[in-house]
């Protein structure tokens, strides 16, 4: 089945899972699936269904969870343990069954904003760098 076809609410496999979060070794453009199956051994709340020979479903909440962990580790640069703090804590709201992950994707556009304004800024003060 084409990933484009699939409902928002059907399982993913590690695979699918991988390439949509861009996890790709830039050298060999080999899925980095390991990523994830370590990350499972770390946050108790990615919880993949497990079929015959091992292969790993991923539901939507299982791939919101995923979302987020990634987004402390690369982009606010938390450690496990700093994320696993946060996962466990009770005042977390993004968890909730309510699905609050647009909150996730707020923050992810934001930070992508400020990524592409500090690097614009950068390319103007190199730039006037050089006409000195």
């Amino acid at each position: 089945m084409n990933d484009n076809l699939k409902s928002n609410d059907a399982y993913r496999t590690i695979g699918e899972i991988t390439k949509e979060l861009g996890l790709v070794n830039k050298k060999t453009g080999h899925l980095q699936t390991h990523t994830l199956r370590y990350w499972e051994t770390q946050f108790k709340q990615i919880k993949p269904l497990i079929r015959a020979g091992k292969r790993r479903y991923y539901s939507k909440k299982d791939f919101e969870i995923i979302k987020m962990i990634m987004f402390y580790l690369k982009e606010k640069g938390l450690t496990i343990n700093g994320v696993k703090k946060i996962l466990d804590s009770k005042k977390n709201t993004i968890l909730d069954d309510n699905d609050n992950s647009s909150l996730y994707r707020r923050n992810l556009k934001v930070s992508k904003l400020i990524k592409n304004k500090v690097k614009k800024i950068s390319k103007i003060v190199s730039e006037l760098k050089d006409l000195k």
